[in-house]
């Protein structure tokens, strides 16, 4: 039977950061991000539920998970997916409070490496969060996830586009339609995979 999907509850924020807490731990780029490996789950679930979550990556960010909430994807719709400068500046402080004085620089200059290959056109929903608890890996939770808005972006004739943070990811978002565009290292960093998707 479909896997039914459904729009986040901001009451829910604090289980879903949970559930990306636990997707992203072992993650190579979260690693990168948060370098200490005593603190990286305190630090990783307050910048999932404070900034991924709370705050939101933009201020139409879409927030979608599955019926036992055992997934989470976080979408920007077309032309949203940039911070913009005073977006940034607002949540500075809470970033480094989360990623400590030491890492802050370095690692927002490494987002800001990030949103540098982000293609600028055509307009296109844009993927920067899908995790999936590994409780519940291997049920289809992130394929529903992922289908419901590739589905949308088919109907809407609208692209995709995402950044992989796991080689061993990319095989799955191959099967639904992604391409890989580029590859680049983050600066002492591990490598991210550009995928882009267009619409069928």
């Amino acid at each position: 039977m479909p896997i039914p999907v459904l729009p986040a509850d901001p009451a829910d924020y604090d289980q879903l950061a949970d559930v990306l807490t636990r997707a992203f731990l072992d993650d190579p780029v979260i690693a990168w991000f948060f370098p200490e490996p005593s603190e990286r789950p305190r630090r990783l679930r307050r910048f999932f539920r404070e900034i991924v979550l709370g705050a939101g990556l933009s201020e139409t960010t879409e927030i979608s998970t599955t019926e036992n909430h055992g997934a989470v994807a976080v979408w920007a719709p077309p032309d949203q997916w940039r911070v913009s400068v005073g977006r940034q500046l607002r949540l500075l402080p809470r970033y480094v409070a989360i990623a400590s004085i030491r890492w802050a620089p370095s690692r927002l200059a490494a987002f800001n490496q990030i949103e540098g290959h982000h293609p600028k056109r055509p307009p296109h929903w844009y993927l920067p969060t899908l995790g999936t608890d590994p409780a519940h890996q291997g049920h289809g939770l992130g394929s529903a996830l992922l289908g419901e808005r590739l589905a949308r972006c088919d109907a809407e004739g609208l692209p995709a586009y995402l950044e992989s943070s796991k080689e061993s990811n990319v095989s799955f978002y191959e099967r639904h339609g992604f391409e890989v565009t580029e590859t680049f290292d983050l600066p002492d960093g591990p490598r991210l995979w550009l995928m882009w998707r267009d619409p069928r």
